[in-house]
């Protein structure tokens, strides 16, 4: 079996064997440059998916693997490449991307391999990470206005509103063992109170969670983001790029792939891996892929080679909609990336339960719009104008993150993030992306659940909340809607127990290691980059036995500092026995870490 010896299982503050490890304001790890095998130029990389994991895997075997780009295929059954990091349109249709990623400093494993990525407008030497800081620095994200209410009005959101009771929950959450959790809801866990708090609809909101999803994940999201809660109400936590991900991350990406020899090869759906299992060992000696058309076709691979498999996918089986048309929801078996996983699962047991997160689409369903509008002096560019104080058409930082309408029924939220979000929107277009957690309950002034409404109903519910539906005659004919329903987005959350994910490489593989959403990776947690990030190094560094660490997640659970902040957070500003703590520590060299 490939050793995988420096993929460590804890996050640390210092690696296992008492190095530190070196950070800047943005999270990367500083370490060496690792030793490839001998005969790396001989073997042959192929890619399942052309995600944001296997593309940062191609670049993590391109650059600390060695290998030449050449002798790396990525497999890619749409189009275009990107996965879910889509983002697409025209002056004509209007603009569209399915969702948008939360970006944080401490993404360690996805700065580390952006730091080499040329920018994509500044000139060389300057990388995609010399671009994010520059903008985020130059233009601090803050979302000046988290919620509203009645129609448009603002709400404070500073008070989590998160009692005695609710507060004795979360600690206890926080020092559960993980195993103690499998298989339970957040509303297994919480009560009545703590779900109608403030915090947790800045939670669920900000993150997508449902209250019949894992309590498991939402345990490692309060570890993980531990050192984000005092920046929760206003999301100064958060950074964001210069324009859609897609073209801010994915384009520069690919195109130094390309620059290297990658190939990429679309049209081309893998279905299932052939594998010689015997006792021990699992060895893939053949990939079965369709095309569109219905051909089938098979890859030869040998030992020596490797194959890197995006399993699952959240945004398969996706069904669009505009302004005129109702997005289809798509309730039928999944394919893709879900057939392969099914497939691999049937062969052993180390590949997981897929049926765990893809068999319930009604429970993990929501649906997203993409609001083009279109003029500078549009009414909505206008109210977002009145709620965040900012300029939707100025470059800088608009809405700072996501507008929630707390009393929708939808559970309806908006983002502005700079425009234009796209390099060919005209320059008086103000381009927003948006979703409704809750799509199978009534709207509030649509009186029918979201997934089934056209772009114009769901159009006209938001301009309900915001204030705005005496002028909806006008704002219909200056904005273009497009709209994506998503059976599968939030399957990753559904509640699980051991086992049900596999690990990065599966117990006895030696040429296959497995990448995205799906895959078990200690400490971290799903739907973030990062977490796509930290598959893709594990995956090629555990293949290769690179002599490089794998950088453990940012410790702020670990830091005292942190979870302070996090109290005082929690405890709408004061923090539990503070003025002791105070006394106590008065006059010490530990007396400035209180928050």
């Amino acid at each position: 079996m490939t050793s995988t010896k420096r993929v460590y299982q804890r996050t640390f503050p210092v690696s296992p064997d008492g190095n530190p490890f070196v950070h800047n304001d943005l999270g990367l790890y500083t370490h060496n440059h690792p030793t490839p095998p001998s005969d790396v130029a001989e073997r042959r990389a192929y890619l399942v998916g052309s995600g944001i994991g296997a593309l940062l895997a191609a670049a993590f075997l391109v650059r600390d693997g060695r290998m030449p780009g050449r002798n790396i295929t990525i497999l890619e059954q749409l189009p275009v490449p990107g996965g879910s990091f889509d983002g697409a349109g025209d002056t004509g249709r209007g603009f569209i991307t399915r969702g948008g990623r939360e970006m944080g400093q401490h993404f360690e494993c996805f700065w580390d391999i952006m730091r080499e990525i040329p920018a994509l407008e500044m000139p060389a030497p300057y990388t995609v990470l010399d671009e994010f800081r520059t903008v985020n620095e130059n233009d601090p994200n803050i979302d000046p206005c988290r919620i509203i209410h009645h129609r448009g009005k603002r709400r404070d959101a500073y008070r989590m509103g998160v009692g005695k009771k609710g507060q004795r929950a979360v600690v206890r959450l926080l020092m559960a063992r993980e195993e103690d959790t499998f298989g339970k809801t957040i509303e297994d866990w919480f009560d009545a109170d703590f779900l109608a708090s403030n915090f947790y609809t800045l939670f669920k909101t900000m993150f997508a969670f449902q209250q019949y999803e894992s309590l498991t994940e939402m345990k490692r999201y309060m570890h993980r983001f531990l050192q984000y809660l005092p920046g929760f109400s206003d999301l100064s936590c958060l950074r964001f790029s210069r324009y859609n991900q897609f073209e801010s991350f994915i384009v520069p990406l690919v195109d130094w792939l390309k620059g290297k020899g990658v190939v990429l090869q679309y049209d081309t759906c893998v279905d299932d891996l052939e594998m010689t299992i015997t006792s021990g060992r699992k060895v893939v000696n053949g990939i079965l892929f369709h095309h569109a058309d219905g051909g089938r076709d098979r890859i030869d691979v040998a030992e020596k080679d490797f194959v890197l498999a995006t399993i699952g996918s959240c945004t398969e089986s996706t069904g669009y909609g505009d302004m005129d048309t109702v997005p289809p929801f798509h309730t039928d078996r999944p394919g893709g990336a879900w057939t392969l996983w099914r497939n691999l699962a049937r062969k052993s047991a180390v590949f997981g339960r897929p049926d765990v997160f893809c068999s319930d689409p009604h429970k993990t369903v929501w649906e997203s719009a993409s609001f083009s509008f279109m003029g500078a002096d549009h009414p909505f560019l206008g109210r977002i104008r009145e709620l965040t104080g900012n300029d939707p058409l100025s470059g800088r930082t608009v809405t700072g993150g996501i507008i929630t309408a707390e009393d929708s029924g939808w559970c309806l939220s908006l983002t502005m993030n700079r425009q234009p979000q796209f390099r060919s929107q005209p320059a008086d277009w103000g381009v927003a992306w948006a979703y409704g957690l809750y799509p199978h309950a009534l709207g509030n002034c649509v009186r029918k659940p979201m997934i089934e409404c056209t772009g114009e109903e769901v159009l006209k519910e938001y301009c309900y909340h915001f204030g705005l539906i005496s002028q909806f005659d006008q704002i219909r004919e200056r904005t273009l809607v497009r709209l994506a329903t998503m059976p599968y987005i939030t399957s990753f959350f559904m509640p699980r127990r051991a086992g049900d994910r596999p690990g990065v490489i599966p117990d006895g593989c030696v040429n296959l290691a497995l990448l995205g959403q799906f895959v078990e990776t200690p400490d971290d947690c799903v739907f973030t980059t990062e977490g796509s990030a930290r598959t893709a190094m594990m995956a090629v560094y555990g293949l290769l036995d690179l002599d490089r660490d794998v950088p453990p997640v940012w410790p702020a659970q670990y830091d005292i500092r942190a979870l302070l902040a996090a109290a005082k957070t929690l405890n709408d500003g004061s923090l539990p026995g503070e003025k002791m703590l105070t006394r106590f520590l008065r006059g010490t060299y530990y007396e400035d870490i209180l928050p």
